[in-house]
């Protein structure tokens, strides 16, 4: 009897049949995520508990599986993939909402509650959960834990760690371990902080302790139309410096604004070359003072036109196409390819120029959505997988505008994590002296090896070659990222 073959008797009789998925139909389902790679899993198991969870974990070390967590299935880096066979675990039954503590501002949650669930449920007592992806309506919270996923309101409120206070999580030997609390700051080591964009690694995540952050008491939100992308470009770094802070600032060029508008009936001007979506949010009053000053700043730099959300209807429609953009590009090409990179917002419209050079050398359109205020990149380039040597073309013409970003003192990601597809690049921003000390951890935690094998860290020790022509790590206290080492 196989080994995938026993794991399944075992996993239907401790969880009952109808929580394993074996058939090839049933698990070609979770092959993939929102990215392009795909690998079939041996079994699909969907826990309904943490005690089963426990029971998975324990049942795939005794058959030598690798066990591969997964949410909804949204992201974007092929974290959820079965990248070496095993058993994919699929979190969708686990989505309780266990506690909603108003007075301390808490909730607790199961992995699989869904984003915008649980800013739902909070909002009747004026409470948020503030992290956004734009995948929101769809993606799980314990995906975003594991991707530590940001959204449009990074720029004000931070990613999915910030908001985070203790987790729950099963440990690769089977073992139950509690990191952080409810409360602000815990004794001891940062485990949650460890926890939080590990990609499933080291540990499976059960329960959540999440902020809930109160509603603003005013949001307006503007839309500011260019006739040149540079200029949008120079406003992002312009509002920062006129000592204003958004809560969400966010850039569409020209080319795919207008296949949003054709889809959505945002309200976007189809003749502009870029648009920048701003929200603020407050006290009323300075949130109305901010959003003159900042009509100032945009029409200073260049501005054809800056509007001002009627309403909230009008308000909902704007952020519909900002949300809904990347479904709706499909309407001006078969497929295109998304990567996330992380550059200085000074440094936009000159990656951005840079990027569509790339796209042309290629032969190959690249579009620009994304969060413009922590100069978070998401280049789309377009191809057609009809065509034998595009997908090819789309991987290496993505790959080097990362590489830009990281040249400029950037990232390879800024939220979409790495997963399998960016593991390789990791040597592009750390020096083996830091990927071995990551190793290191996580052999603490993952000792085996059998949680979500081959995603985060290179398989292989890189040499010198395959990485950014700079020297050793900068010092800690430099004041930009060295390329090739070392934080900054």
């Amino acid at each position: 009897m196989g080994k995938a073959e026993q794991a399944r008797r075992r996993l239907s009789a401790a969880l009952g049949a109808d929580a394993v998925v074996c058939d090839r139909i049933g698990r070609m389902l979770y092959e993939y995520d929102g990215g392009v790679d795909r690998a079939l899993p041996d079994l699909v198991a969907f826990p309904s508990s943490e005690a089963d969870v426990v029971e998975i974990v324990r049942i795939a070390a005794e058959c030598g599986l690798p066990l591969i967590p997964r949410g909804a299935g949204t992201g974007l880096s092929g974290g959820a993939v079965a990248r070496e066979g095993g058993i994919v675990v699929s979190f969708n039954r686990m989505r309780k909402i266990q506690a909603l503590d108003y007075g301390n501002a808490r909730a607790v949650v199961e992995p699989g509650v869904v984003n915008l669930e649980l800013s739902q449920a909070a909002a009747p007592a004026g409470y948020l959960f503030v992290p956004d992806p734009s995948s929101q309506q769809a993606c799980t919270i314990g995906g975003n834990v594991a991707e530590n996923s940001g959204g449009p309101h990074t720029l004000a409120y931070g990613v999915t760690v910030n908001h985070i206070t203790g987790l729950r999580a099963v440990l690769a030997d089977g073992r139950v371990v509690t990191t952080g609390g409810l409360a602000l700051d815990v004794p001891g080591y940062d485990l949650t902080g460890t926890l939080v964009g590990s990609e499933g690694t080291l540990a499976m995540v059960t329960a959540i302790a999440a902020k809930l952050t109160r509603l603003p008491e005013a949001v307006r939100t503007l839309l500011a139309v260019y006739s040149r992308i540079e200029s949008a470009a120079e406003t992002v770094s312009a509002v920062t410096a006129a000592g204003i802070t958004p809560a969400a600032m966010e850039m569409l060029d020209g080319f795919t604004l207008r296949a949003v508008e054709a889809y959505i009936h945002a309200g976007y001007p189809l003749d502009s070359a870029a648009v920048l979506l701003i929200e603020l949010e407050g006290l009323a009053e300075e949130v109305m003072q901010q959003a003159e000053e900042v009509r100032r700043v945009c029409l200073a730099c260049g501005a054809a036109e800056v509007r001002l959300a009627r309403d909230a209807e009008d308000r909902a429609r704007l952020w519909k196409g900002r949300k809904h953009a990347f479904g709706a590009v499909g309407r001006i090409s078969p497929n295109f390819y998304v990567m996330d990179g992380v550059i200085p917002r000074t440094r936009i419209a000159a990656i951005l120029r840079q990027g569509d050079a790339i796209g042309r050398h290629y032969r190959l359109r690249v579009g620009n959505i994304f969060h413009a205020g922590d100069g978070n990149l998401h280049p789309l380039v377009f191809y057609d997988g009809r065509q034998a040597d595009e997908f090819q073309r789309a991987l290496a013409a993505s790959r080097e505008i990362i590489r830009l970003c990281v040249e400029a003192g950037g990232s390879i990601s800024g939220e979409h994590g790495v997963g399998m597809e960016k593991d390789e690049l990791m040597p592009w921003m750390f020096s083996e002296a830091d990927l071995d000390f990551m190793r290191r951890l996580r052999a603490v935690w993952n000792p085996a090896g059998r949680l979500n094998p081959g995603k985060l860290l290179p398989a292989f020790r890189h040499c010198r070659e395959t990485r950014l022509s700079t020297p050793a790590a900068a010092p800690l206290e430099a004041p930009a990222r060295n390329p090739a080492g070392g934080p900054p």
